[in-house]
């Protein structure tokens, strides 16, 4: 039986050119410290062992940051699935390899926590994990270049989404469109963007002196994904049905949401929007194709800009802090067209 080949380590490459460890990490990293008679000693012994350097031994000398954690909620969805093209897209213009880490839904500030008991990585980005003391404390222990997405705090960089404007932009436009009894699909579990969506919508509703009825305001059963499925639009349909008495108009808290309340619309025999109008939130792409009315949250935007800032503090080491809100626009389609205005 043929022995299997040990791997050539950047050790043997310095014993072979009779150099230092950290002279070969230099020509593997192109570094213009090192004259041009060892550069041709040490890429001799690279080439005469078929030496093929890892990441790690390339950037030994330099002591770059390797590795890019995400700390995110669910890597399933679609909304988290726009903000991390986003990172992928932009990330190619660093040399950093990218590691996903799921925080889980029901409880993400404990996964993250949970995370960095395991070691961290050499940057991070957080996206919708909300920084308590304890998730701060365990941020500022690790020293590494870190940006928020979907939450804020003074100590780092961040990209807040305006989900309070966002609700009440949902507001506005169905009281424009003439709907008099307006509902909302909640998630499950309470969620802090959540709750500042439903805000802005009541908001609305008091400034333009609409009367606010919460038992229009319900949720479905499903806690998949903190709620913000399509499962739980779908079971909250019903529970309208079991009042015998559905609003006039429906703001989702999210898009998936409101798919899983159209399907069960449609098994009910009601029509979207001649019996009744639907809108959701975030503007994922397939919403388009459903013709349905939202709030574009500028996703797959926000995911380069929190890339292109880390690329900043780390190319720069600043300190400055560039801390953002980024304003959601409503998107206007047919769904909630209504034919009653």
């Amino acid at each position: 039986m043929k022995s299997r080949q040990k791997k050539i380590t950047i050790y043997q490459v310095a014993q072979r050119a009779g150099v230092a460890i950290s002279t070969v990490s230099r020509v593997l990293n192109n570094s213009p410290n090192v004259s041009k008679k060892t550069k041709d000693k040490v890429n001799e012994a690279i080439n005469e062992l078929n030496f093929r350097p890892q990441v790690s031994a390339r950037k030994l000398a330099s002591r770059e940051p390797q590795m890019l954690a995400i700390a995110v909620p669910s890597f399933t969805t679609p909304y988290y699935n726009e903000v991390l093209k986003g990172v992928k897209d932009e990330i190619r213009e660093m040399d950093l390899d990218i590691v996903i880490y799921n925080t889980g839904s029901k409880n993400p500030k404990e996964g993250i926590e949970n995370f960095f008991n395991r070691g961290t990585a050499d940057t991070i980005i957080t996206i919708s994990i909300d920084i308590d003391e304890n998730v701060h404390r365990e941020l500022q222990a690790s020293e590494v270049p870190i940006v928020l997405i979907g939450s804020s705090h003074p100590s780092y960089n961040y990209f807040e989404l305006n989900n309070r404007k966002g609700g009440f932009l949902a507001g506005e436009h169905l009281i424009k469109q003439g709907y008099q009894k307006l509902g909302i699909i909640m998630p499950a579990l309470d969620t802090k963007s959540s709750a500042l969506r439903k805000q802005g919508f009541t908001d609305a509703m008091k400034e333009f002196k609409m009367p606010v009825d919460e038992k229009y305001f319900l949720t479905g059963d499903s806690t998949k994904h903190a709620g913000f499925t399509e499962e739980a639009g779908f079971e909250a349909i019903y529970k309208y049905d079991k009042m015998d008495d559905f609003p006039d108009a429906i703001f989702c808290t999210n898009d998936t949401q409101a798919i899983g309340a159209i399907h069960a619309l449609s098994k009910l025999g009601m029509r979207v929007p001649e019996d009744i109008g639907v809108m959701g939130y975030d503007n994922i792409k397939f919403t388009k194709y459903l013709d349905l009315t939202t709030i574009d949250q500028k996703m797959y935007s926000v995911g380069v800009m929190a890339t292109k800032r880390l690329a900043e503090i780390i190319r720069h080491h600043t300190d400055e802090k560039v801390q953002t809100t980024i304003d959601p626009i409503l998107i206007v389609r047919n769904s909630t067209n209504n034919p009653k205005k």
